[in-house]
């Protein structure tokens, strides 16, 4: 039967895939232009393991990616571990234990590849890379305005300079709410954006959150409509403090297209505070998320994670190194004077009868040949 046959060695299991040149090469240089960017506005690189015990990996907002986590007994310890969902648990992990005494706010960095259980419908990959920044410490406005700005500022260095900044609030439709009648049935229709259930449902508070789903929209225009709300006490700091972060943002990137949506908490379960979402124009397509958050000591933090697999779909390519051939015998200063010349060497390691041939078939631009290197036609 054709079940008891081995799979073919090419096949891979659902969701995950082989990135083949030129691909894995401008993968790996466009997170080295993301994590270099970040450096470049202080934030200092770590190093998580890809797997912990899964009591710290799912501590604090850890939890929120449990069910996406693979998990596995430890042979050594007979413990269970989880392979990491997402880095940002890690990064709170180490800011409150092995950098407790550091000084605040500390800015840290990260770059590599998660596990995912399942995929998305939109998102099928299970296997992502993250590359991201977490601003651990005080809770302001010009905090969360500079993770965004930094986060549009990396994408930028990557050639993605038309970007769309959503920003929510995740806290307030659950303030609003409380324990009213039908909140989950509320809570269903305000995701659907339904207008006409949140009517027949909403009851005294059926007029206000009409008008919220009303001021999402560009974030100048949403504001306004978002003061013009009459809001609960325990509510009305949580718009303010959105309207604080977009005031912060436009401070320090008055270009940047910023979008609001008072009613959008989907997917944000342990954001404490504003909330960001990155698209590229035209795309559903998600760059990059993030939010403030709490650490697992109760410790405030902002940070935001973008996505390269993603971005790579929407940046320019940049063109790889030129590939010279090097015939068989060429000094071996010569290859050095290549590569200092930027150029990538393709040594041959025996002798061929036509080495313009033997360059066009391994791929190269040019050839070494009469001392210099020659662009081959056709190449």
């Amino acid at each position: 039967m054709t079940d008891d046959l081995p799979p073919h060695p090419a096949l891979l299991p659902a969701g995950f895939t082989d990135l083949l040149p030129p691909d894995a090469e401008a993968e790996a240089r466009l997170t080295e232009t993301l994590t270099g960017c970040f450096a470049a506005h202080g934030y200092q690189r770590v190093k998580p393991p890809l797997v912990e015990f899964e009591s710290t990996l799912f501590a604090g907002s850890g939890g929120a990616v449990a069910e996406q986590t693979f998990r596995f007994m430890d042979p050594e310890s007979q413990r269970m571990m989880g392979v990491r969902a997402d880095t940002t648990p890690q990064i709170a992990r180490i800011a409150t234990t092995r950098l407790a005494t550091a000084p605040r706010p500390l800015r840290l960095a990260y770059a590599g590849q998660c596990l995912l259980v399942r995929g998305s419908h939109l998102a099928p990959e299970r296997q992502v890379a993250q590359a991201g920044i977490e601003l651990i410490g005080p809770d302001l406005p010009e905090a969360d305005a500079e993770i965004v700005t930094v986060a549009a500022a990396a994408l930028a260095a990557a050639g993605v300079a038309s970007i769309s900044v959503d920003l929510t609030m995740p806290p307030l439709i659950p303030a609003l709410l409380g324990n009213t009648r039908h909140r989950a049935a509320l809570i269903r229709a305000l995701d659907r954006k339904d207008a006409a259930e949140i009517s027949d449902l909403g009851g005294d508070l059926a007029a206000t959150l009409r008008a919220l789903l009303e001021a999402a929209g560009p974030a100048d225009s949403g504001l306004a409509a978002l003061a013009a709300i009459p809001l609960p006490d325990n509510v009305r700091p949580l718009a303010e403090r959105l309207a604080a972060t977009v005031s912060a943002i436009h401070h320090l990137a008055p270009d940047l297209r910023l979008t609001i949506d008072p009613v959008e908490f989907r997917g944000y379960r342990y954001h404490t505070g504003v909330a960001v979402t990155i698209f590229a124009p035209g795309r559903q397509a998600e760059l990059g998320r993030g939010g403030r958050y709490l650490c697992d000591n109760g410790e405030s933090a902002t940070g935001i994670t973008l996505y390269p697999d993603t971005i790579l779909a929407v940046a320019p390519h940049s063109a790889s190194a030129p590939r010279v051939f090097l015939p068989h015998g060429t000094a071996p200063a010569v290859a050095q004077t290549c590569r200092a010349d930027r150029f990538a060497t393709i040594t041959g390691l025996h002798p061929v009868a036509d080495d313009r041939a033997e360059a066009l078939r391994l791929h190269c631009t040019h050839l070494w040949h009469d001392g210099r290197a020659t662009p081959l036609e056709g190449s």
